[in-house]
């Protein structure tokens, strides 16, 4: 599979190191009729080592009698496997040697990993002998070309080649692009659609990559004339495709056909499809399916067997990627959509994320994420025969790259893919610092925001690298690691004021009975009304989303920027979000001012202050929140299986575009596997109390208790008496079971669970 030999192991052995100066090297290259991709790597590297350093490499088909050179050529290496490459130094000669095409291109993004560089230097460690090949034969990412993308919209096609090339760097060989959805009209799109997915399969057609398509049947499939309409575009499309590999069409998100349905419109897309690209197959991914309609598509599969039909694809809210491949014939291939753009209410959510990112960063943030992904891409992929990932920005550039890296080789460690990202991407002497301060953005989102100092050394790690290296300064990928690094900080500093003046808020509450409540009310919004912290980090932030829109058209504004929506990466518009409940409260006073007597304001006005902190002996959860769920038992990310859907995952609600004036703890919600409480007096009287949503059906140390209160509204309280048996040996355990008989329901009106305590009366 795969052999290694680096220049410190060969020093290590005996071999004499050396440095290699190539700024005045050949690129030596065949002529006559050669695999396009060969030719495209020659010319991948001249460019990319002229945009590093400003050396033009010479380049010829004969090699010079003296001196550097670095010979690119494919097609003679019986023992690398397709795709695989050898590069191997030889005294002044560079040898990068392709099992094809591809393997020749692959060869060149290595070595510009391998380069030492700057402006006017070029220089390789040696001896240097690297023989690879991959692991997984499909290693792609989508790149749909459509509004609600949050960058790819405002590419050029000079924009769009460079980043297919840079993504070939670690492993690439699929591009999938969206050419008929979403055709919304968007200001930022430069170039009309059908244009640029001609010109996407262009440029595929020139690097020898695999083109495919995500098609999903929107429509309803029994409308002949819509299904007549779908099946012309669909022939257009490939027409004006040069290079073209596979249909991917979703079984559901979106659409909603059942099997009797898609099955015979696939088989028209398969006849539709195969006069123009005969190679090409229809793949079918089981998303959104009843588990009876999976079994008439794998019987149908069994009958017919198809050989137009290249696999199934499991994506997110498809079945388990097990069954799957048990279930599916062995002359089928099985290809992974793994969801790699989104943070939450996704396929993988981040694990113990605290809700303030969840507020403010949403679902399309910058999210560098590669210990997360390596651990999920490894425990999946041995079940597959590759992925084409789901992206709809550049904001997951981090993931990309670790997925593609690891489908070529699986045993590759994230810290030594982050070094060679670093390096190719930033600066050669950069590949260390720059994978430690990238490890960092991933730390920052791990447990209670409030208790994680670690981000502010993570913004002064940036900040020295900065100051480093500012010819970065335009650079795109260097300046999104700047913004999630600002912006993190940003968010735990108001954070901490936010948390802190809501305190202060409930403490003049409960000084309404001396003062009075309309007075407390009024010194109280003074105090949440405080101006933010750190004007200066808030000011940094807004020109670096300024410079990623100039730069790679990241759209971090509705307004300002066109994103498509809120949830698409617009974390400019919540950078001034309140992290405290001061809208909730808000709300709140007003109906406390319309009570008619001042006892009753009082107290309302105790109830809101006490809120999260019920007394001595009693206890408090914000179920969904990491950082205000003391007693909620959760499981470290290594051992969770990424497959299982019995793992508590918190909700974090998006509700009135992300800016709910609900209480937050509403705004998250979850069903724990146990809330657990410890040295209880057991003389005592407790009552368990509950907000959610729908039923709550709790059970107390695994015995079934009914409520005497049962609020079924978000808000509403439930309470539960704690039968005195419980209470012994002074420990409750707290579970509960998920309702069963709301399968016929929309999944946002499904019982739900916010918050408890455990009141000592």
């Amino acid at each position: 599979m795969l052999r290694i030999v680096l220049a410190a192991a060969l020093v290590a052995s005996g071999a004499a190191a050396s440095t290699l100066d190539l700024h005045r090297a050949t690129v030596v290259v065949r002529s006559g009729d050669i695999p396009i991709a060969e030719k495209t790597a020659a010319t991948v590297l001249v460019q990319e080592v002229e945009k590093r350093t400003g050396i033009r490499l010479a380049v010829s088909t004969a090699q010079p009698a003296t001196g550097p050179a670095i010979l690119i050529r494919s097609g003679s290496t019986p023992d690398i496997k397709p795709e695989g490459y050898r590069l191997v130094t030889d005294g002044p000669l560079v040898r990068l040697v392709g099992a094809d095409g591809r393997g020749a291109l692959y060869a060149v993004g290595r070595l510009l990993r391998s380069l030492d560089y700057g402006k006017g230097t070029l220089t390789l460690e040696t001896p240097v002998d690297i023989a690879t090949a991959p692991v997984y034969p499909i290693r792609g990412h989508q790149l749909g070309y459509r509004t609600q993308a949050n960058s790819y919209d405002a590419f050029t096609i000079a924009q769009f080649e460079q980043y297919i090339r840079e993504l070939t760097f670690f492993g690439l060989n699929s591009v999938e692009g969206i050419p008929l959805e979403d055709d919304r009209p968007t200001p930022v799109m430069k170039v009309p659609r059908r244009e640029m997915n001609r010109a996407i399969s262009e440029i595929c057609y020139r690097y020898g990559l695999d083109y495919w398509a995500w098609i999903p049947a929107v429509i309803d499939l029994n409308d002949q004339q819509k299904r007549t309409q779908l099946l012309a575009d669909i022939r257009t499309f490939l027409v004006d495709s040069k290079e073209f590999t596979g249909f991917f069409v979703p079984g559901g998100d979106p659409g909603s056909n059942p099997p009797e349905l898609v099955l015979p419109f696939l088989a028209d897309v398969a006849r539709v499809m195969k006069p123009i690209h005969p190679r090409a197959k229809v793949w079918l991914s089981l998303q959104w399916f009843k588990p009876k309609q999976v079994d008439e598509i794998y019987a149908w599969i069994d009958r017919e067997r198809p050989a137009w039909l290249g696999g199934l694809v499991a994506g997110p809210s498809s079945p388990p990627v097990p069954v799957t491949r048990r279930r599916l014939p062995r002359q089928y291939q099985l290809r992974l959509y793994p969801d790699i753009t989104h943070n939450k209410i996704c396929q993988y959510q981040v694990p113990s994320w605290d809700q303030a990112y969840a507020l403010t960063l949403g679902r399309e943030a910058i999210n560098p994420r590669p210990s997360e992904y390596t651990f999920i891409h490894n425990w999946f992929a041995p079940y597959s025969d590759g992925f084409i990932s789901y992206s709809d920005g550049v904001h997951d550039d981090v993931n990309k790259t670790i997925w593609s890296a690891l489908a070529w080789d699986p045993s590759e460690q994230p810290r030594d893919i982050l070094i060679d990202y670093a390096r190719v991407y930033f600066r050669s002497d950069l590949g260390e610092d720059g994978a430690t301060a990238i490890q960092a953005l991933e730390k920052n989102w791990r447990g209670s925001l409030a208790d994680n100092g670690a981000v502010e050394a993570t913004l002064l790690y940036w900040q020295n690298l900065e100051r480093r290296a500012p010819e970065l300064k335009s650079n795109w990928r260097w300046q999104m690691c700047l913004l999630r690094a600002n912006y993190d900080a940003y968010v735990r500093r108001r954070l901490l004021q936010d948390s802190s003046l809501e305190q202060q808020a409930n403490r003049i509450l409960l000084e309404s009975e001396k003062i009075g409540p309309d007075k407390a009310m009024d010194r109280a919004l003074e105090v949440l009304r405080t101006p933010a912290v750190s004007q200066d980090l808030r000011a940094r932030i807004i020109a670096l989303c300024e410079d990623l829109y100039q730069s790679i058209g990241l759209q971090t504004s509705v307004a300002k920027y066109h994103a498509s929506g809120e949830e698409r990466g617009a974390v400019l518009d919540f950078i001034d979000l309140p992290l405290n409940n001061r809208w909730w409260l808000e709300d709140e006073f007003q109906k406390v001012r319309a009570l008619p007597a001042s006892a009753e304001k009082n107290r309302r006005l105790r109830q809101i202050a006490t809120w999260e902190t019920p007394g001595p002996g009693s206890y408090y959860d914000d179920i969904g929140n990491i950082a205000k769920s003391p007693h909620v038992v959760r499981h470290a990310l290594d051992v969770i299986d990424p497959g299982s859907e019995s793992e508590p995952d918190p909700t974090f609600w998006w509700w009135d575009e992300g800016k709910s004036r609900a209480r937050l703890s509403w705004q998250t919600t979850m069903w724990p596997h146990s809330v657990i409480y410890e040295a209880l007096d057991p003389a005592a009287t407790y009552v368990v109390r509950s907000t959610g949503y729908g039923q709550a059906l709790l059970r107390i140390n695994g015995e079934r208790v009914l409520p005497t209160a049962d609020g079924r509204e978000m808000g509403d309280i439930k309470e539960f008496p704690v039968p005195p048996r419980f209470l012994k040996d002074g420990r409750l355990t707290l579970t509960w079971d998920i309702p069963t008989d709301e399968g016929r329901l929309n999944w946002r009106k499904h019982s739900r669970l916010a918050e408890v305590w455990l009141i000592k009366k």
